[in-house]
């Protein structure tokens, strides 16, 4: 492969497929007024609250500037809860609020077609294989 070969540069794929995965999931979303960082927040609160935005923001995939203007709009909209930290008052902890539980049920189904979606691509034997080399790779590349 040449430099020139943009195509078949990893980085490139990656991205290729990253925006076609998104694409895929903005475009499920969009009937319910969601973003793709709503849903990830969503997503990450209904199996791990509450957390703090540095943690949040690290696993949703935005910068916690970003999410702060996120969550205010979350907040407005009854989704989300900030709560203090009884360990630390200058830290602000993120839940979800009863609204913010039903969504993240709502939202379920999309996930679980969306997931579907990217699986049908790809041969189901070697479906396990294929997320533990992306989550190596992340790893490897988080540890740089």
């Amino acid at each position: 492969m040449t430099d020139a070969d943009l195509s078949q540069q990893l980085s490139y794929l990656i991205a290729r497929v990253n925006r076609i995965v998104e694409d895929d999931l903005t475009r499920r979303l969009q009937p319910g007024g969601f973003s793709i960082e709503h849903f990830r927040i969503l997503k990450v609160l209904e199996h791990k609250r509450p957390l703090a935005m540095g943690e949040l923001a690290a696993r949703v995939l935005v910068e916690p500037a970003t999410l702060t203007k996120i969550i205010d709009k979350m907040v407005s909209e009854g989704l989300v809860i900030r709560l203090p930290d009884p360990a630390d008052r200058r830290r602000v902890l993120i839940s979800l609020s009863p609204a913010g539980e039903c969504s993240a049920l709502n939202l379920l189904g999309i996930s679980r077609d969306h997931e579907e979606r990217i699986a049908q691509g790809l041969p189901k034997r070697d479906l396990h294989r294929i997320r533990q080399i992306l989550s190596d790779l992340a790893w490897d590349w988080e540890r740089v």
